[in-house]
């Protein structure tokens, strides 16, 4: 079993820059293939960014070039770097992982994961 915390959601204008972490425990984050998804108000859970077993990255056609997903195997975490950030990207922020991708694969279905976080807020003012 997997554990998920997140956290580094806040409020930020927009242009400004927020850093996401997603610790966590039970096993090495390597172990499976790492998702960040977020949900705004009435609308479903969209994926941002995705990193593979093996380290490859897949971002969301919104957030290219603005988002950096990365993995921090000493601390057993994922971070996802938020920059010039829109007021559109505000959302509830989840981390997932998935066991059954294959090693170079990411899914950006939220279906295809079975661990998540709690999630965090993040809110992008204009």
């Amino acid at each position: 079993q997997v554990q998920l915390v997140e956290s580094g959601g806040g409020l930020v204008q927009a242009g400004g820059s927020l850093r996401l972490s997603c610790a966590v425990s039970g096993r090495t984050f390597s172990s499976y293939a790492m998702g960040w998804f977020r949900q705004a108000p009435g609308k479903e859970r969209d994926f941002v960014a995705g990193i593979t077993k093996n380290g490859r990255t897949s971002y969301a056609d919104s957030v290219k070039g603005r988002f950096t997903i990365s993995g921090d195997n000493a601390k057993n975490t994922v971070y996802l770097q938020m920059n010039s950030l829109k007021p559109e990207d505000t959302a509830v922020y989840y981390c997932a992982a998935d066991a059954t991708a294959y090693y170079s694969d990411v899914s950006n279905s939220a279906r295809e994961y079975k661990y998540w976080g709690q999630g965090t807020q993040v809110t992008v003012s204009s």
